[in-house]
């Protein structure tokens, strides 16, 4: 199995050693208080100190004042409620306050949801408005210009977590020259990547992330510039001078500390310094170039000259970011599609959507971001593997360049929650298309142009477009497709060997129910459209009542019980449900027992399975564990109760 290259910095980082060692020792030989007046407590307050002094120099603090919390989360409700009670003091006092909360389009959803959390548990009825930004993904200052006399307070970003577009503060400030609106920067991205001299700056309120640069989850740390008005989120007992109650976490806050050192000029820990910007420049250049010699089309969201070298945010036309996100899981790559925060939401991307980006783009865009540690081992291993991912691709069709592998039986094609049904026959190089999505026309000619099919005919179950024009049957190599009324109002189409009896049925949007007195016992109902528009893509099913469903319980095994049954069962067969290009890019394979089944035919392998008179257990595998899930799941409601998935998938074995 590869090592694992993790190109997923903006997420989160893993720990520098020099971390990881203070905060052992912080856990281990300074475990005091650092509230208490002992000489252990007064060893831990002097670590505290130490990294406080250490962030006001790094920062530029000046006079203003820094206190440790959680995270930037905490610090940006800080912020927040200490901008919001300003205001609010300002109103009772008769005083301009202003009327608007002005945040950037592309700021992380942490800071317009915590604004219109306390704007509505305070009371204040401000308006939230999204500041525009330009197809570059910088703020649109005019706007900013005409909204600053009005502003309450300014919610911006240092660099963009998504694209990582760098903001013009200093034109931010300038717009803001004559406002009396409190300014809260979001530096998370900034840290160890750009220059920071907070003091010399307009800036009110600054938080920060240890994670997002080699330091432990957990700890962060505010900035508040000196005057700026403040009141805590948390009272008690009076800890970081009163601003942040609560025991400090002195672990968190010891490798934050050893991380802070290290950006200090002069002090790298075991001799590792942070890279230059010019180094991490070539570095992102390297691993654009591989990306565009393997993904011919791809299109990156931000201009190089504005964002920071760290991160890489592209589309390839055609491709899906969960493809691309699978693609480079399987080689071991591990990127993401936008923000962490929000990666499990299928959504398209808010911040691309903010900068006026094309709907293809915003929706299927993948993140490739790194820290300044990065190694010129890793850059070289990354488009090694990048080259690999792009082969994987040619080898399954998916970009259109002609290859000798020819699919042949069914293939699943989804977008939206609609599916099409292609069916191959390789004798004859011949292919059906039954309802065919818009979404999805690309994807289509690519895979067709790519294996050398001709486009047969093309069916639609809603209006019975494309059927010749007599008869009600249709060769198609040796499958036969014929046409049925679904009592609908519509048609359905039954698919099997020319003189058998069909084992399938594409009954695009057709109850199912209102179907089961006209289809044959037992064949496989291939759907157009899903059932509800938030359940997972559907697989084949059987008319209602045809087909008692086995129990679902038992069906979860995590590693050492698939282990065990395979002992326990010879015939036993592993299922791996990746898609083609995952498999060609993996470099791990579960060993000879094991068949490369994808989801998207499983339908084509259905029939064989089911009229087995002894049912052999199946387990399905794929990488996180969801899509050999509907499998198994599949096959249970079917009737098969010998199928089983792995648990978390090849990700937790």
């Amino acid at each position: 199995m590869d090592n694992e290259i993790y190109l997923d910095g903006n997420a989160t980082t893993a720990v520098l050693p020099a971390a990881l060692r203070a905060a052992t020792e912080a856990m281990a030989e300074r475990y005091g208080n650092p509230s208490s007046t002992h000489a252990t407590g007064v060893k831990a307050k002097a670590l505290l100190d130490t990294a406080r002094e250490r962030a006001c120099r790094l920062l530029g603090a000046g006079p203003g004042r820094l206190m440790f919390n959680s995270g930037a989360t905490e610090g940006i409700q800080t912020a927040v409620l200490s901008a919001l009670c300003a205001v609010r003091a300002r109103r009772t006092a008769g005083e301009p306050a202003g009327t608007l909360l002005v945040y950037g389009a592309t700021e992380h959803k942490a800071v317009p949801e915590s604004l219109a959390h306390w704007n509505a548990l305070l009371g204040l009825d401000l308006e939230l408005v999204p500041l525009p930004v330009g197809h570059d993904g910088r703020h649109d200052l005019a706007a900013l210009r005409r909204l600053a006399p009005h502003a309450a307070f300014v919610c911006t970003m240092a660099a963009n977590n998504e694209t990582g577009v760098i903001s013009d503060l200093a034109g931010i400030a300038a717009a803001l020259a004559d406002s009396p609106a409190l300014w809260m920067v979001d530096c998370v991205q900034a840290l160890g990547k750009l220059p920071l001299d907070l003091a010399a700056t307009r800036i009110d309120y600054a938080p920060f992330s240890g994670h997002k640069l080699y330091a432990p989850k957990g700890v962060g740390m505010l900035y508040v510039r000196a005057g700026a008005p403040f009141t805590p989120l948390m009272k008690g007992g009076g800890q970081e001078t009163g601003w942040r109650s609560g025991t400090e976490n002195m672990a968190g806050i010891a490798g934050f500390g050893a991380v802070l050192a290290a950006l200090e000029p002069g002090s790298p820990p075991d001799g590792a310094t942070f890279r230059s910007h010019a180094e991490l420049c070539v570095f992102r250049d390297r691993l654009a170039d591989a990306l565009c010699q393997a993904l011919p089309g791809i299109v990156f969201n931000a201009p190089f000259d504005k964002a920071l070298p760290t991160t890489l945010n592209f589309s390839v036309p055609g491709l899906s970011s969960k493809e691309l996100l699978d693609l480079f899981d399987a080689a071991a790559v591990r990127v993401s599609a936008g923000s962490a925060c929000s990666a499990a939401k299928a959504q398209p991307s808010h911040v691309l959507e903010a900068m006026g980006l094309p709907e293809w783009r915003s929706s299927n865009a993948v993140r490739l971001s790194f820290g300044p540690l990065m190694e010129e081992a890793t850059v070289q291993e990354a488009c090694a593997r990048i080259a690999r991912c792009g082969d994987a691709l040619r080898q399954a069709g998916m970009l259109g360049e002609p290859t000798a592998a020819r699919p042949d039986g069914l293939l699943q094609l989804s977008a939206g929650g609609s599916h099409t049904w292609l069916v191959f026959d390789a004798a004859s190089g011949s292919c059906a298309v039954i309802d065919p999505q818009p979404a999805l026309e690309d994807r289509i000619g690519t895979l067709l142009r790519a294996h050398g099919y001709r486009e047969a005919v093309r069916l639609s179950t809603h209006d019975g477009t494309g059927w010749p024009a007599t008869g009600d049957s249709l060769g198609l190599g040796a499958q036969c497709l014929r046409r049925m009324a679904s009592g609908t109002g519509r048609l359905c189409y039954l698919l099997g060997p020319d003189g058998e009896a069909p084992r399938h049925a594409f009954i695009g949007a057709a109850d199912p129910a209102g179907l089961a007195h006209l289809l044959p016992a037992n064949i496989l109902l291939c759907p157009g459209r899903d059932a509800r528009p938030d359940a997972p893509p559907a697989l084949c099913s059987v008319p209602p009542a045809n087909t008692a469903p086995a129990s679902l319980a038992g069906m979860h095994l995590d590693a050492a019980a698939v282990a065990s049954l395979l002992r326990e069962h010879p015939a036993a067969l592993l299922v791996d449900v990746r898609e083609p290009y995952e498999h060609a890019a993996t470099a791990r394979f579960a060993g000879p027992r094991a068949v490369s089944i994808p989801l998207s035919r499983l339908a084509g392998e259905l029939p064989a399975w089911l009229a087995r008179a002894e049912r052999a257990p199946l387990v399905f595998f794929c990488r996180s564990g969801n899509r050999s899930a509907r499998a198994a799941g599949c096959l249970r409601s079917l009737g098969y109760a010998e199928a089983y998935h792995l648990q978390g998938g090849i990700a937790l074995s």
